[in-house]
């Protein structure tokens, strides 16, 4: 279970042998490598085992993307079984990953084609601390549409909110945190706790962006029923290094692996660079925390073949204007560079 936090992820956990196509075969699942003790000539013994990983038959360059291929692995050899409120899931609770950001690295998966105009449309919603999905849907996002339709409305007991309002979500949040809910169209300017804007202030203070307090939270136990859906990344930290470097951490309850987790890991990376961008500091990792991480059964044999690609390099991000305000930057800002990926793997969303 350790090696699920380790830094060392970016190689398989499984044994491969090279086709000598663009993929891999199985060629043993085995989860927990027995301890070798190891003795150095000129060290003393230590009583300690040294745990050794199993080993690809042929060399593997080490890539980020291996964090996530993993973290499939781990949950399908696992098959924890649980079915829960919306269907049958295989889960491990606890992984973690670590993604480099250095110079405008983007950790977009590259063994699957990624929607992450998508991805990038919704996070400058949830910036404008917007709730309304029809702007989502007059800019040809989706993804929020099953948990606005009025079944899935009723089903929370919102049935009284306007087609397209999906109450005090992220954006509130984001940028009202507790302010009294009441329409998607209502104006909350200085109302409730706008985090954001202080992640910001603190983050262009030569002083105060060294705090270790710079944390925004999406979950709020007061408005949890009045959402269309409770948050899922639920807490996120910034810090800042000695060289003014940026990194963000989040903390995420539940994770969906198939369609959920590489969405999160693009939209906070991101926001890790356009915060970067915008205060005057460099981009430097994205290190995510996951609570219950599950696969959804009708998943798992695409998922299955998904874990055999070879990842492509990471694309990289150029943000080309500098704005006064956060809420100003639009989706024609952003630039992804050299993306090259697979096909695109169809998975249906639960709701």
């Amino acid at each position: 279970m350790l090696r699920r936090f380790a830094r060392i992820n970016s190689v398989p956990h499984y044994r491969a042998e090279n086709t000598g196509v663009a993929q891999y075969n199985i060629l043993s699942t085995s989860r927990d490598p027995e301890p070798v003790e190891r003795i150095e000539d000129d060290a003393i013994p230590s009583l300690a085992p040294t745990i050794e990983m199993p080993q690809p038959t042929f060399f593997i360059h080490p890539h980020g993307e291996y964090q996530y291929l993993n973290l499939i692995h781990d949950i399908i050899e696992e098959n924890n079984e649980h079915i829960g409120r919306n269907g049958r899931t295989i889960s491990i609770f606890g992984a973690a990953m670590v993604f480099s950001l250095d110079q405008g690295l983007l950790p977009l998966l590259t063994t699957k084609q990624m929607a992450w105009k998508t991805c990038l449309k919704e996070l400058l919603w949830f910036i404008q601390g917007k709730t309304d999905n029809r702007l989502l849907q007059s800019a040809g996002v989706h993804i929020w549409d099953d948990n606005a339709s009025p079944e899935f409305m009723e089903s929370r007991g919102l049935a009284h909110y306007a087609e397209g309002d999906l109450g005090p979500i992220y954006g509130h949040q984001w940028r009202h945190f507790n302010a009294k809910y009441d329409t998607c169209e209502s104006d909350y300017t200085g109302q409730g706790v706008d985090q954001l804007a202080e992640i910001i202030r603190c983050l262009k203070d030569p002083v105060e962006r060294f705090s270790r307090r710079l944390i925004m939270s999406a979950w709020n136990p007061c408005q949890l029923n009045e959402m269309a859906l409770p948050p899922c990344h639920i807490l996120c930290q910034f810090n800042v290094d000695s060289q003014n470097r940026l990194s963000c951490a989040l903390y995420q309850r539940s994770g969906d692996v198939g369609l959920g987790v590489p969405f999160n890991i693009a939209s906070y990376s991101f926001l890790t660079h356009l915060l970067a961008k915008h205060c005057g500091l460099v981009a430097h990792e994205f290190v995510y925390h996951l609570g219950n991480a599950h696969i959804y059964d009708d998943h798992i044999h695409a998922l299955k073949s998904q874990r055999l690609r070879k990842p492509f390099p990471f694309p990289r991000v150029e943000i080309g204007v500098l704005r006064d305000d956060i809420n100003d930057y639009i989706f024609e800002d952003f630039r992804v560079l050299n993306y090259q990926s697979y096909d695109a793997i169809k998975m249906k969303m639960r709701k």
